[in-house]
């Protein structure tokens, strides 16, 4: 592997993407570390829980959230942009055309996608600077024109942060949003290895058989991570193949077809976007929880307050359920708009291909569409289960799993993104006659 990224570094143009990547990453990284003004800090990260729902934007954000530095909001208004301008474009027949209008279309989109991401970053912005001012109350000066330095500050942090993902997209490798995160959570590796290991350590410190017990607990999440690890990749790379029979047709006094092929579909077609696109949704109603003070005062608006703070608690059973029924729900919704069976269909009739016993046209598209619809569900219930399976370790015991909460989206996201990477540096190798990742 090491000599196949020794031999990447020598294409020229791949050598270029690579380190263009890199050196994206590593502004972002100084992004996080660059302080906004009229904001104390220091006391911030203690006050953030592990295994809550800010903790999990923290490490979204690479560690920038419980700094209150400029990066703090990350990609998550980039996110929610395109997720709602994707939905309203099946919704609103003017973006549905815009879709339908090739590259002019795409780019009038895109553009649509960034006026609202700014718009949801102010938004985003003042609900951050309310819970740093109300709840927290870390901020040195609460006047107005400090209050719209921090709010600018944010909005011109995330706004950046999508500059730094588009320009991954047009000149890097891979995808700018999936890249950006796996720099974040490879940063915060650290902090969840220590929180682990404290974890351990505290069992070790009571002697006798809490030493055993620390040494277990460690081995249990190493075996833990590995098997997930080992389940990620293997049902990434799993795929069903369609047996696909090309016809035999004359040109001229040469005979062409009569071979046969398959149409391969990935089990985890959709990739990690569903772990994605659903945090973001899962993380609305935190952000909007910024906007309201805690009532200091028992009463009924303590309750409702506390009601949907529990709710909404990564550690209640609604916010798993929620939480699965989404990455299912955006598994199904990414697949319709980047595959479509018809036109795979009419791709295979015109060059003289057919499945053996399905009819070619529509026949051959509802074929294709209920496998797809099947392995779909199958693909999202691994992503649901991945997601899922350590919240319900730290619901059952916060103290012990605290750590490793978000491990799940996190390990998905990890994996998933350089599965990708590695995937389309060997497709580019590939076109260079450079031996691949399988050899």
């Amino acid at each position: 592997m090491f000599q196949t990224f020794k031999n990447a570094f020598k294409i020229p143009e791949l050598r270029t993407k690579l380190l263009f990547t890199l050196f994206i990453i590593l502004l972002y990284r100084i992004g996080v570390a660059i302080p906004v003004p009229y904001v104390n800090a220091n006391v911030l990260g203690a006050t953030m829980a592990s295994g809550t729902i800010f903790d999990y934007l923290n490490i979204m954000s690479g560690g920038a959230l419980s700094q209150a530095t400029l990066f703090a909001l990350g990609v998550q208004p980039y996110i929610n942009a395109s997720i709602i301008i994707q939905l309203l474009t099946i919704a609103i027949p003017y973006l549905e055309n815009l879709s339908k209008q090739g590259e002019d279309g795409k780019k009038k989109l895109n553009n649509i996608t960034r006026y609202t991401t700014v718009a949801l970053a102010v938004l985003t912005s003042f609900g951050y600077y309310m819970l740093l001012k109300n709840q927290y109350q870390i901020l040195t000066d609460d006047g107005i024109f400090a209050a719209f330095v921090i709010i600018a500050c944010y909005c011109a942090g995330a706004s950046l942060v999508m500059w730094l993902a588009e320009k991954i997209n047009e000149n890097g490798i891979g995808n700018g949003i999936s890249m950006i995160l796996f720099a974040n959570i490879i940063a915060r590796l650290p902090s969840m290895v220590s929180s682990t290991w404290n974890t351990a350590y505290g069992w070790m410190q009571n002697g006798g058989l809490g030493i055993l017990g620390g040494i277990l607990f460690i081995v249990l999440v190493i075996a833990i991570l590995v098997a997930l690890v080992g389940l990620v990749v293997f049902v990434t790379e799993s795929e069903r193949k369609i047996p696909v029979q090309y016809a035999k047709r004359v040109v001229g006094r040469k005979m062409y077809g009569g071979q046969s092929s398959v149409l391969p579909i990935k089990l985890n077609m959709t990739g990690v976007m569903p772990i994605i696109f659903a945090s973001s949704i899962c993380t609305l109603p935190a952000t909007i929880m910024m906007f309201i003070s805690e009532p200091t005062n028992a009463g009924a608006g303590k309750s409702i307050y506390n009601f949907f703070a529990n709710i909404f608690s990564t550690t209640s059973p609604v916010y798993m359920i929620i939480y699965f029924a989404l990455i299912i729900a955006f598994a199904y919704f990414y697949i319709a708009i980047s595959f479509n069976p018809v036109e795979v269909a009419n791709n295979l009739k015109k060059n003289g291909g057919f499945i053996p016993g399905i009819r070619p046209g529509k026949p051959t598209s509802d074929y294709i569409s209920k496998i797809l619809s099947k392995i779909t569900l199958i693909g999202a219930i691994f992503l649901g289960f991945i997601a899922i399976f350590p919240m319900v370790l730290n619901a059952i015991s916060s103290d012990t799993f605290a750590g490793i909460a978000f491990g799940g989206s996190s390990l998905l996201i990890v994996v998933g993104v350089a599965l990708e990477t590695a995937r389309e540096i060997e497709a580019q190798m590939t076109m260079r006659h450079y031996k691949g990742f399988l050899q």
